[in-house]
């Protein structure tokens, strides 16, 4: 029993850490319907919102649709025959692929997953993919031993 507070303590951590990483506010109805699914097993929209109205009045079906779209969007979310949440189903998160260090000390670990979708970002954001797939990318190491990066 305690482990699946445990568990479910840990994806909805994640849960709110993707909505972030996209940019989304946390606010009190989002995280009471990411409570309604992580303890029941919601077949559909409607059920999920019954489930948060008797505990929350205030909550409106679109709000349910849009954010059961919002979580299938940033994978935590996938809708078969339930909704079944698949942020960290008991495994451990992936070792990290890519360590940056900032000159401020700051150090992030990016797992593929993250580090994909930073080398994505910054290729659109730099202009170089206009709709085109990335099917590999390839890194040499350099001879000297810092990397330098130009400042623009």
């Amino acid at each position: 029993m305690e482990d699946k507070i445990e568990l479910r303590k840990q994806q909805k951590e994640q849960i709110i850490e993707k909505m972030r990483e996209k940019g989304c506010r946390i606010t009190k109805q989002r995280l009471k319907l990411i409570d309604t699914i992580l303890e029941n097993d919601c077949s559909s929209c409607k059920e999920i919102f019954y489930q948060t109205a008797a505990k929350d009045h205030k909550i409106g079906i679109a709000t349910v649709y849009r954010m059961v779209n919002l979580l299938e969007e940033i994978g935590a979310l996938q809708s078969k025959d339930s909704y079944k949440v698949i942020c960290a189903e008991g495994k451990e998160e992936k070792e990290p692929v890519c360590t940056v260090v900032l000159d401020d000390g700051t150090v992030y670990r990016l797992n593929d997953t993250r580090w994909n979708d930073v080398v994505l970002k910054g290729l659109k954001a730099c202009g170089y993919l206009k709709g085109q797939q990335v099917l590999s990318i390839s890194v040499r190491r350099q001879n000297h031993s810092r990397a330098k990066i130009s400042r623009t």
